[in-house]
């Protein structure tokens, strides 16, 4: 029995001058997926390429003095650049211009036009050239096309039409029963409330005003509209229709496709138009289309003429792919939309990367080299806390395969995170330094050996997101092979013996002040809408100051990192009748910090209060005792009280 397969698709691209964010988001968030069935064992195939034909790419190929191919061709070319960028695995990229796609959209038409349910009226009504979309007059939003906002045409014109209103009950039975056909949910209510229960009308599919693409064979002076060729591509690109019996295996093997990922704004074309189409050629269905929603910048959805495009080749320059990949992933559940912040990508990139695992791994090979010549030790009997650690260990990698399974990346990498936040708490618990210090050589090793395995587990786990630190780290501590696979997921099964490099962060730091700043310049964001506003906000501050210290800007405070913590133990500081000593849990690590408040409360009544912690505040020795940071706390006279937050808050949140 061979392996199963697996089939995902993105839309194939309009080509614009530039792919922007939302582009790469869509794209990503597919490779992830096609990345992680090929960890899982599965035959998979990705595709994804250009829509290429069209009145919008004719009007511009003419404006630039040139026929639509030899326009198109250097656009194409930087599309695959980017995506060669960003280490997209795609099976295959295809072109509409391609023959082995424009021939069998011919056929396809013919037969669908002999089979009655293509015939031949005439068009009138309103059309959005930009979106290539015919919309009726209800459903113009003021007066314009409902998706991009930009004006529409009133055409009239000889056209073929498909009839979508023959098919229409069967679609809906589809729905009632493969509830899982749309995703997320509300997609499905959007479809049948805005387009099918007001009464589906009949799909234009051909047009006489411009000559640039698949041309009708029996009628050659209409082309093929624009969907019903380019939604074609999901079955050409993999051998239907072909001449070649290999190809046309190709198709048996791979149809239907498991997940078309696509944008919320073509869920219509994808989820009610395609399955017609396919019904009408006796053709299975796809399992599934999956809407997801906008990256967004600041504005609202990003587009040339707001001014508002994020360029992903820049992101990707500054800051890598593995961590822009995260980012994308990471940031917004999939489904939603969501809002791209300078500050949103910089915390990211600082606190989940930098701080969590790349301080892991950075702390791990540390500790190896000074402990143990750098080799990963043999370990010795398991006590408690490392029984924990497996159990966190194995509780991720179940949460993480069922939010993958569920395309829910955000929550995937969210269980990821806890294994990691986990295992350096595990070294804070387990001290291996005090361990070294004490000769307690066997026990040392077990705690050496499970760090180094968390960091193997976690680095298998995030390879669906990040596609060349994994590389990187497997190299760096002597993994390969079995010992480097989604099935050697279990605690304990990592190699022992081999020697671990010393080598520079993966995840450096980042100066947050510095990058906000240039990346508002990269994006076109502005703190201040011009300087005429910034003068009358200097002037509004000077006369709302109040006593105190002096007025800071965001960007400063945005430099200080709060934490939620829990406190638990603390304890009198010998000799020093104001100080305190605390063991405060921040979720990836434990801190000692001293606070002078002895005065305000005992020991005993503090021990697990959650608390605000200035939590990268350099560290400082207090009569000896080195503090890690600071807790938070208002006085007024003899009256101290702690900053504090509801229990229910986790250790290690972010405060803002």
């Amino acid at each position: 029995m061979g392996k199963p397969t697996f089939y995902i698709t993105t839309p194939i691209y309009y080509p614009n001058d530039r792919l922007h964010i939302g582009h790469a988001y869509t794209t990503v968030a597919a490779d992830a997926m096609a990345r992680y069935k090929r960890l899982r064992g599965y035959d998979v195939f990705f595709l994804t390429g250009t829509d290429e034909h069209g009145q919008k790419i004719q009007t511009r190929a003419a404006q630039a003095g040139l026929a639509p191919k030899p326009f198109l061709d250097p656009i194409i070319e930087w599309i695959q650049g980017l995506w060669k960028k960003l280490n997209i695995s795609y099976d295959d990229f295809i072109r509409t211009t391609e023959q082995r796609h424009t021939k069998v959209v011919e056929d396809i038409f013919e037969k669908l036009l002999k089979k009655g349910d293509i015939y031949l009226s005439e068009y009138e009504g309103w059309y959005c050239t930009p979106d290539e979309s015919f919309w009726l007059e209800r459903e113009l939003k003021d007066g314009k096309c409902p998706e991009c906002g930009r004006e529409v045409q009133f055409v009239r014109e000889e056209s073929y039409f498909f009839r979508m209103s023959k098919y229409v009950d069967r679609l809906v039975q589809y729905y009632e029963e493969n509830p899982g056909f749309i995703e997320p949910i509300g997609r499905k209510t959007e479809m049948l409330k805005n387009f099918i229960e007001p009464g589906l009308q009949d799909l234009c599919v051909s047009r006489t005003s411009f000559d640039w693409g698949v041309h009708v064979k029996s009628d050659p002076k209409h082309v093929v509209y624009v969907w019903l060729d380019a939604l074609t591509n999901y079955i050409t690109a993999i051998g239907y229709g072909s001449d070649d019996p290999q190809k046309r295996a190709q198709f048996e093997h791979y149809w239907p496709a498991d997940v078309h990922v696509v944008g919320k704004d073509i869920v219509r074309f994808h989820s009610i138009y395609w399955p017609i189409i396919l019904m009408a050629l006796d053709l299975p269905l796809p399992k599934k289309v999956y809407g997801h929603g906008f990256f967004l910048a600041k504005g609202g959805k990003m587009s040339k003429s707001k001014g508002n495009v994020i360029d992903p080749l820049q992101l990707v320059d500054r800051y890598g792919r593995d961590a822009f990949r995260y980012f994308l992933l990471r940031e917004v559940p999939f489904g939603q939309d969501g809002i791209f912040t300078p500050e949103g990508l910089v915390e990211r990139l600082n606190y989940d990367l930098a701080n969590d695992f790349g301080n892991l791994i950075h702390r791990t090979v540390a500790m190896l080299t000074r402990f143990n010549d750098g080799v990963v030790p043999a370990p010795g009997q398991r006590q408690a806390v490392d029984e924990a650690l497996q159990q966190v260990a194995a509780d991720a990698q179940k949460a993480v395969e069922e939010a993958m399974d569920a395309m829910q990346f955000s929550v995937a990498l969210a269980e990821l995170w806890t294994l990691v936040r986990r295992a350096n708490k595990y070294i804070d618990e387990c001290q291996p330094w005090k361990l070294h210090k004490e000769g307690e050589t066997e026990r040392l090793h077990t705690v050496l050996y499970n760090m180094v395995e968390a960091i193997r587990l976690a680095t298998i786990m995030v390879q669906p997101f990040m596609t060349d630190a994994p590389v990187a780290i497997a190299k760096q501590f002597g993994w390969s092979g079995d010992a480097f696979s989604w099935t050697s997921l279990s605690f304990g099964e990592g190699p022992n013996g081999q020697k671990v490099t010393e080598e520079k962060p993966l995840f450096p730091r980042l100066d947050v002040e510095k990058e906000i700043e240039a990346l508002e310049e990269m994006t076109g964001a502005k703190a201040l809408q011009n300087t005429e506003d910034a003068g009358k906000d200097k002037e509004a501050a000077k006369s709302e100051a109040k006593p105190g210290k002096a007025q800071i800007g965001i960007d400063t405070f945005d430099q200080v990192e709060l934490r939620v913590g829990q406190i638990k133990t603390a304890a009198k500081v010998e000799g020093a009748d104001k100080l305190l000593q605390f063991q405060v849990d921040l979720g990836f690590e434990t801190r000692q910090i001293v606070s002078g408040i002895a005065k305000y409360f005992t020991p005993e009544e503090l021990v697990g209060k959650k608390v605000i912690v200035v939590a990268n505040l350099k560290p400082v020795k207090l009569r000896g005792v080195e503090s890690q940071g600071m807790i938070l706390a208002a006085s007024e006279g003899d009256t101290l009280t702690l900053a504090t937050v509801p229990d229910t808050m986790p250790n290690g949140a972010i405060v803002k």
